[in-house]
């Protein structure tokens, strides 16, 4: 029986990939469009769906304002162009938006906030925040200081990256095509259209193609790269043409799209990860912090008797019982030095302890394996 598409009504997250061929047009920005866009995204949180966007079309618009020549740019002329287009984006989003009573928030990030694993809890930190308190994050690449050995390079990657790091069910790339097909079908008559991608497989990822548009930069490829970190994090991941006044409706009510079926659930890729993971420490609980532990809590300093090993914040670290009986692998929000300071006092004594505000938690729920 062939794989059913996932709903996009019922994420419980989303991830929207937005390309600067749909957000920038010949005369600048796309003013209907984007609130056409931003209608459905109101829609969307007023369903209970945590919406993060990831944006391109800060170089796109900047560049106009400064009246730079088309073609590509010199990395510090595409820095600058970013610095004046990020403002822009970022007043375009909160204004289509605040309509409808969303907060928005810029994030700006780069490849290495994701690969240093102290920049990638802090980022995943923060986005966690601001999702919980209902904002609508606007993501974008950090052009302004990116250089080319830290960066994506496109915002497909980096979609899929921001999916798997707030931990996203659903990412949609929205672009100018309506999916993967079998061959580029603008050459060949004979190309079929894949709704539904099962297993990414050599064959599928053969399938890619290169950039159709002038502003775009990421082709076929970058997608099917994009799709091969989402679905390992457990995200169901979909590439639609996007042109549409309301393309999230246009993609809930059928419109043309391939969808990537996950391996995985989030949650259960993320423990699978940690839980893969060799500890660098560890740290010893009490009952009660064993038995919290079963119940779903996170691991807080109070209940920590001991602490062994070189740690530091975000490395792997094994929990045991009183007994020595292991009972979990967590992602440590602190140093060795600074957990044995801290252990065995409520977290309301870490800023006099340690000199500065630190997390609640000593190892949080949701970066832990059981």
């Amino acid at each position: 029986m062939a794989a059913l598409a996932p709903s996009l009504g019922s994420a419980r997250r989303l991830v929207i990939k937005i390309g600067s061929a749909l957000l920038v047009g010949p005369d600048g920005l796309r003013g209907d469009w984007l609130r056409g866009l931003c209608d459905d995204v109101a829609e969307w949180r007023r369903r209970g769906t945590d919406v993060v966007l990831v944006s391109s079309g800060s170089i796109a618009l900047g560049r106009r304002v400064l009246g730079l020549a088309p073609g590509a740019l010199p990395l510090e002329q595409a820095q600058a162009a970013a610095a004046v287009g990020q403002i822009r984006l970022a007043r375009a989003y909160e204004e289509a938006l605040a309509p409808h009573g969303v907060t928005t928030a810029q994030v700006l990030l780069t490849l290495e906030d994701s690969a240093e694993r102290r920049r990638y809890l802090n980022s995943r930190a923060t986005m966690q925040t601001l999702l919980s308190l209902g904002v609508v994050p606007i993501v974008n690449e950090n052009d302004t200081i990116a250089t080319d050995e830290i960066r994506y390079g496109d915002n497909d990657r980096l979609a899929a990256q921001i999916a798997v790091t707030c931990g996203a069910d659903q990412l949609l790339l929205l672009s100018d095509v309506d999916g993967l097909y079998t061959a580029n079908p603008k050459t060949d008559p004979a190309a079929r259209h894949l709704p539904v991608i099962a297993h990414l497989t050599p064959e599928i990822e053969a399938m890619g193609g290169d950039p159709v548009s002038g502003l775009s930069k990421g082709g076929m490829k970058t997608k099917l790269m994009a799709a091969r970190t989402a679905i390992a994090g457990g995200c169901a991941m979909a590439i639609a043409e996007g042109s549409v006044m309301r393309p999230l409706t246009a993609v809930a009510q059928g419109a043309r799209a391939s969808w990537f079926l996950p391996e995985a659930d989030p949650q259960t890729a993320r423990k699978r990860w940690i839980a893969a993971m060799k500890p660098k420490g560890v740290l010893t609980i009490d009952r009660g912090a064993a038995d919290a532990l079963r119940r779903g809590k996170s691991l807080l300093p109070a209940g920590v008797r001991a602490v062994a090993g070189d740690f530091g914040r975000g490395d792997p670290v094994a929990i045991s019982g009183p007994s020595g009986e292991t009972l979990a692998t967590g992602l440590s929000r602190y140093t060795a030095d600074e957990a044995r300071r801290i252990r065995g006092h409520h977290s309301a004594e870490i800023e006099t302890i340690l000199g500065y505000p630190g997390r609640a938690a000593l190892v949080h729920r949701d970066d832990m394996a059981l």
